[in-house]
């Protein structure tokens, strides 16, 4: 099941359904079956606390993930900073939604077992965040 939530910020009113069938085939993409993920959207204060908290780390980011996932079962919480998707799309000039997606696909396919630390392994995430976008446009 997916949820969202949103923490310390207003509502972003997305289109949850969309996002959720989007979602799905994503996962199923990968041979995996979608268990249950929770995307909470937050500020970056509220986010910089999860990443000292948790993390050890005293720095903002536009996405944490904490990964769940047994066997072949997608499972997890993902925080994303809403702040942080806000100025990165400015950055990159896209719109906030795009860079939203963006980033929501980004902490899935962390769960997935995509990793983004090697210049190597940030080429495949992108890559694969890509064609994963592409598929939201084939979602009704």
């Amino acid at each position: 099941m997916i949820s969202f939530f949103f923490e310390d910020i207003e509502n972003l009113n997305l289109p949850e359904k969309k996002i959720i069938k989007w979602l799905d085939t994503v996962v199923e993409k990968y041979n995996f079956i979608q268990g249950d993920l929770s995307y909470i959207f937050a500020s970056d204060q509220y986010i910089l606390e999860i990443n000292k908290q948790y993390l050890n780390h005293d720095y903002f980011t536009d996405v944490i993930t904490f990964d769940y996932t047994e066997s072949n079962i997608i499972s997890g919480d993902i925080f994303i900073s809403a702040d942080r998707v806000k100025e990165n799309a400015e950055s990159f000039g896209v719109n906030f939604i795009d860079e939203l997606l963006r980033v929501i696909v980004h902490g899935t396919l962390h769960l997935i077992g995509f990793k983004d630390k090697t210049d190597i392994e940030k080429q495949e995430m992108t890559k694969q965040e890509d064609e994963s976008l592409k598929l939201f446009g084939d979602v009704e």
